[in-house]
């Protein structure tokens, strides 16, 4: 879908760059600055959506370090081919409002997979994760759930018995590969694990601090959301 989006646009003549990370923000007259390592690019306004490093560039900008993006890394296990009959749709437990994360859950991919989790482990990415209040106000607060989730992550016994509260027949020695990715989850100073949209305003430019799951990522409901805010606020 990105590739197709990025196809449409350049045939628009609007241009698409790819690889090439944002390392600082400057004011120019009527005019924002992106410095990267292809040089500099000016716009009239710029909107921000950077997943893990939106914090950083939100700042750059001059935003609010509130809220913070603090990572957390999740893994996921597939099942044995032989064992994927197991699964026919998706599978999820009822969501604890309090936390912004689902827990064990599976799910039914189109190409016939069936993937198991994930975890979720606090993983700082520098010393600024570390000295920020709100990690260690969720560490304190929620530190009887990281020990569970340590348990899933290094104990694929574990794993697959809190999947199995599910689905019964399942075992251990089911689950075979897997994947992990990082999650950009944004945690206020009071250490509150944020579970809402997050969209902030500096001059000519648009923050999207926290869109908290890959389906809001990619919906294009969110993005009509940004692309009217943006419009509204550009010079």
């Amino acid at each position: 879908m990105a590739r197709t989006i990025a196809r449409g646009l350049q045939g628009d003549g609007v241009p698409v760059v790819t690889g090439c990370g944002v390392d600082g923000i400057v004011s120019a007259p009527a005019r924002i600055g992106l410095r990267h390592r292809g040089g500099e690019t000016r716009a009239r306004f710029a909107v921000f959506c950077a997943g893990i490093g939106s914090d950083r560039l939100a700042e750059a900008a001059g935003a609010s370090a509130d809220p913070r993006v603090v990572p957390f890394r999740g893994a996921y296990r597939y099942l044995r081919r032989e064992r994927r009959s197991l699964v026919r749709s998706l599978i999820y437990p009822v969501p604890d409002p309090s936390l912004p994360f689902l827990g064990v859950h599976l799910s039914r991919h189109i190409d016939g997979e069936v993937s198991l989790g994930p975890t979720a482990l606090l993983a700082p990415r520098r010393a600024r994760d570390l000295t920020w209040p709100g990690t260690w106000r969720v560490a304190r607060r929620w530190w009887r759930t990281g020990v569970s989730e340590l348990r899933h992550a290094v104990s694929q016994r574990s794993l697959a018995a809190a999947a199995a509260a599910y689905v019964p027949e399942l075992r251990a020695d089911d689950l075979d590969g897997g994947f992990a990715g990082v999650r950009a989850q944004a945690v206020g100073r009071d250490g509150k694990l944020i579970d809402d949209f997050v969209v902030s305003e500096t001059e000519r430019a648009l923050h999207v601090r926290n869109a908290p799951s890959p389906a809001a990522t990619s919906a294009f409901a969110l993005a009509g959301l940004i692309a009217e805010r943006a419009e509204g606020a550009a010079p």
